[in-house]
């Protein structure tokens, strides 16, 4: 679908509000529940009209969304409603969908067997790579593109002790502990990815300025757009 182009894939890190200028009071009244994420939209328009794949949440941003990939059936259920809502294509790597995604318009892309890590180059297969965001990756090369942005890959919480840019898996008010963070056990799998992207002639870039990804180059997003 995007032959030779160029996408978006927006993570869940706390940095996205800040990277866009949203004002203090907004992300204060996103984080405490006051307001729901999509207030973050019009701050993001300047996306609206490139190809954008979101990462579990993300969905909730409007339908510019044009992918929204997610690993875990819970997140499905738990957002169920909202979800066949959501008219762009939703897809997933658990094996749950393989027979029940036509049910609930579910995309399904298998796990690639023997390779947990890194890009899969068969067609459909993904790498799950222990985290929604770089098997997302995945996705995007199997969509065509040649220069990918990672939006939201921080992989370390924000200043007010979150560990993602709303309060979706959170209570407001409730401070993530940071003993209990999985960022260690996903970065294991971005020295694979960027392995891979070279042999496939992906290139990969980090726009999140505070991210703790040392493996892809950043670029300032004033810069890109």
């Amino acid at each position: 679908m995007w032959e030779g182009g160029e996408c978006w894939i927006i993570g869940g890190g706390p940095s996205i509000p800040y990277e866009f200028g949203v004002p203090q009071d907004v992300i204060d009244a996103v984080q405490q529940g006051r307001q729901p994420v999509d207030v973050y939209s019009p701050y993001l328009s300047r996306l609206h009209d490139s190809h954008v794949i979101g990462v579990n949440a993300a969905f909730l941003l409007g339908d510019w969304i044009d992918f929204i990939f997610f690993g875990d059936t819970g997140f499905f259920w738990r957002n169920q409603t909202k979800l066949m809502e959501f008219s762009k294509p939703k897809v997933s790597c658990h094996k749950y969908w393989a027979e029940n995604g036509e049910e609930y318009g579910v995309k399904y892309t298998p796990k690639m067997g023997g390779k947990p890590k890194g890009i899969a180059a068969r067609m459909n297969y993904v790498c799950w790579n222990n985290n929604s965001g770089a098997a997302a990756i995945n996705v995007a090369y199997h969509l065509g593109v040649k220069r990918i942005y990672l939006l939201g890959f921080d992989m370390e919480l924000g200043e007010h002790v979150n560990q993602h840019w709303h309060r979706h898996y959170m209570a407001p008010g409730v401070k993530k502990d940071a003993r209990k963070t999985p960022f260690h056990r996903h970065k294991l799998s971005f020295p694979y990815v960027v392995k891979d992207a070279k042999i496939l002639g992906l290139e990969i870039i980090n726009v999140s300025q505070s991210s703790t990804i040392k493996q892809f180059p950043k670029a300032r997003i004033e810069d890109i757009l």
